[in-house]
């Protein structure tokens, strides 16, 4: 730490931007007043932004194809692709009676997810796989893509976006019994930089019943079993 203080800004910026993959916390880092500005003020704002940026790359804003550009993004932002950053998007998980007394895992796998990277705000793309025991109460099998679709539609890393969603999932449920597991491709590292474009990240989270061997190597064997249909 001491090291890092000493180094000079230019040394300090060179060494956070090959940290592809730092994370400060499992929160997302937002300001407190995140949410005082509406909708359509931050979309207004991000146009004019954006439209600057174009302008500074040397394009022409008066053609046809990219004069409706700026707007268009910033709606993407605000209304799609980041929409996860506001709580009034947070699905909110209705909890049923377990009324068949069902004492397994119930496992949803291959949910398809897309997020953006926090370090260059370029595309992650991938399946997130998710398992839960019953402590009595279950929710509506949507609801969980609900989740993991929430938490990715934000900027992320994404060991925070697993844990964020196990958290999510073992509050709502009330229970601790959760595995998580995340198979991603980054953009990152695929269309920019070291350019590979055949790798993919793993990540997990295991909790409760899902620490012992015997549960997370069956929760394992299950999401790695090729479909029979």
């Amino acid at each position: 730490m001491k090291q890092k203080e000493t180094m000079s800004n230019s040394q300090s910026n060179d060494v956070i931007d090959e940290l592809d993959h730092v994370a400060t916390s499992f929160d997302t880092p937002l300001r407190a007043d995140a949410f005082e500005m509406d909708d359509e003020l931050k979309i207004e704002l991000i146009a004019k932004h954006f439209k600057e940026i174009m302008q500074v790359l040397g394009l022409d804003l008066t053609d046809d194809s990219l004069q409706g550009t700026p707007n268009r993004v910033a709606k993407m932002y605000v209304q799609e692709v980041f929409s996860g950053l506001n709580p009034k998007n947070k699905p909110h998980a209705r909890l049923f009676e377990n009324k068949f007394g069902y004492d397994q895992m119930l496992v949803e796998k291959e949910i398809t997810f897309y997020s953006h990277c926090e370090h260059h705000f370029v595309p992650i793309y991938g399946k997130a796989h998710v398992a839960y025991i019953s402590s009595g109460k279950v929710i509506g099998l949507s609801k969980i893509n609900r989740i993991v679709q929430y938490y990715a539609k934000r900027p992320q890393v994404q060991e925070r976006m697993t844990v964020q969603i196990a958290n999510e999932l073992k509050r709502v449920l009330k229970t601790e019994d959760v595995g998580v597991v995340i198979d991603a491709n980054h953009m990152c590292v695929s269309s920019r930089g070291v350019g590979d474009t055949n790798s993919k990240t793993g990540t997990a989270h295991f909790s409760g019943k899902f620490t012992n061997e015997d549960t997370k190597k069956e929760f394992l064997n299950y999401i790695n079993t090729p479909a029979s249909i």
